[in-house]
């Protein structure tokens, strides 16, 4: 049995400023057998207080998975990314890209800070959904992913 069906819920937090592919991914995930809770943040700078825990996320759990969209308000999704990456209470979570750029630079620059894999997202509602799912099925079900660790 895979360790993270034996947990009560998957945290996953959704960075993403659109609510079209925010309902999306809802509705994708579910569609999955795991359990999941999302957690979604509508600009960088709220992924970040989310992540550190501050302000009004003071409890916020610590996401198993990150989905982060580069193209964000008040603090796009390099810097998230990089400042996840330098961080070392954070730097071991998993960072999707999950994007709408299939710029060669944004692709190289993401893998250059350390992002777990880039995806670009499709435009059509069926090939969105299968991608999600399959994030979720590789992510979540394939891969071993770190403890949760609570500092």
């Amino acid at each position: 049995m895979n360790q993270h069906k034996s947990r009560n819920s998957i945290d996953i937090l959704l960075v993403e400023d659109n609510p079209g592919d925010v309902r999306l991914t809802i509705e994708s995930l579910k569609e999955a057998k795991l359990l999941n809770k999302l957690h979604i943040s509508s600009d960088g700078e709220e992924a970040m207080a989310f992540l550190r825990r501050e302000r009004e996320f003071k409890d916020a759990p610590r996401p198993d998975l990150i989905l982060l969209d580069l193209n964000l308000p008040r603090k796009d999704g390099r810097e998230v990314l990089a400042e996840i990456k330098e961080d070392s209470d954070l730097k071991q979570i998993p960072v999707v890209i999950l994007t709408t750029s299939n710029s060669c630079e944004d692709i190289q620059e993401t893998y250059n800070s350390y992002a777990n894999c880039y995806i670009k997202k499709p435009v059509v509602l069926d090939e969105f959904i299968k991608v999600v799912m399959s994030i979720e099925n590789f992510w979540l079900c394939i891969v071993q992913l770190p403890p949760k660790v609570f500092r």
